[in-house]
């Protein structure tokens, strides 16, 4: 398994601590607000450059890069532990950054990645459904894995793999429920498909939303607007007789 670590410096500058306001100025400097705690240090608010922070995030491993982290001089290794996005517009509005040390385990989550045909496919004419997507594991920072690789190869009908069926590693303990379904075949029959009828019946019953982009927190706005107050309906007009 490829590991997740990667040499990449993440440069931070310390920031002051403010209300919103203040968090809004150092987006309009072109920054995202952030904040480094971890390994029993003070907790810095700091501020980075997005595209630095994005291209992490959108890296192979993701959030779980181990990487390089200067603030203020001072070095260490990090991980992103927690990130938030405007759902509109899809720009970074807050990161926040762990302090990792290198000979201590840590738990994270690690996609699961289904590998081959299954026979259920290819001979029974099934459908392959993928029931758990990522498994907790604990590791050391650098032994995460970028993903776990499961060979669905032999699954059939009436066959079920679980969490328990995953490869071993002694460099990783999985923390996910060993019994926890993770792939099996499913019939066509099984698959329910909506009709446009019931498509067009769902798309005008429910009101539009916007796209959520990405896991982690999300931050509709910066201040929540106060709602108009009603106003008090006019008496009715007595008729004159």
């Amino acid at each position: 398994m490829a590991t997740a670590t990667e040499q990449t410096l993440l440069e931070a500058l310390p920031r002051t601590p403010g209300t919103k306001n203040d968090a809004r100025r150092v987006r309009k400097q072109g920054k995202v607000p952030g904040v480094v705690y971890g390994a029993g240090k003070q907790t810095v608010p700091v501020s980075l450059d997005p595209r630095h922070v994005s291209r992490i995030l959108h890296s192979e491993t993701g959030h779980n890069t181990v990487f390089d982290l200067a603030v203020d001089g001072e070095r260490t290794k990090a991980m992103i532990v927690d990130w938030q996005y405007e759902p509109i517009k899809g720009s970074l509005l807050h990161i926040d950054l762990k302090r990792i040390a290198m000979d201590q385990k840590l738990r994270v989550n690690v996609p699961i990645e289904l590998v081959g045909e299954p026979a259920g496919v290819k001979q029974q004419g099934g459908i392959l459904e993928q029931i758990t997507r990522e498994v907790e594991v604990e590791c050391l920072p650098g032994d995460i894995p970028n993903e776990v690789a499961l060979n669905v190869g032999e699954l059939v009908f009436g066959m079920v793999l679980r969490v328990a069926d995953l490869p071993k590693d002694d460099k990783i303990k999985y923390i996910t429920d060993s019994d926890q379904p993770v792939a099996h075949i499913i019939s066509i029959k099984e698959e329910e498909v909506a009709t446009p009828d019931a498509v067009a019946g769902e798309a005008a019953a429910a009101p539009a939303e916007p796209e959520v982009i990405k896991k982690g927190k999300q931050e509709t706005g910066e201040e929540g607007a106060e709602a108009a107050p009603e106003k008090p309906e006019k008496p009715e007009k007595k008729e004159k007789k």
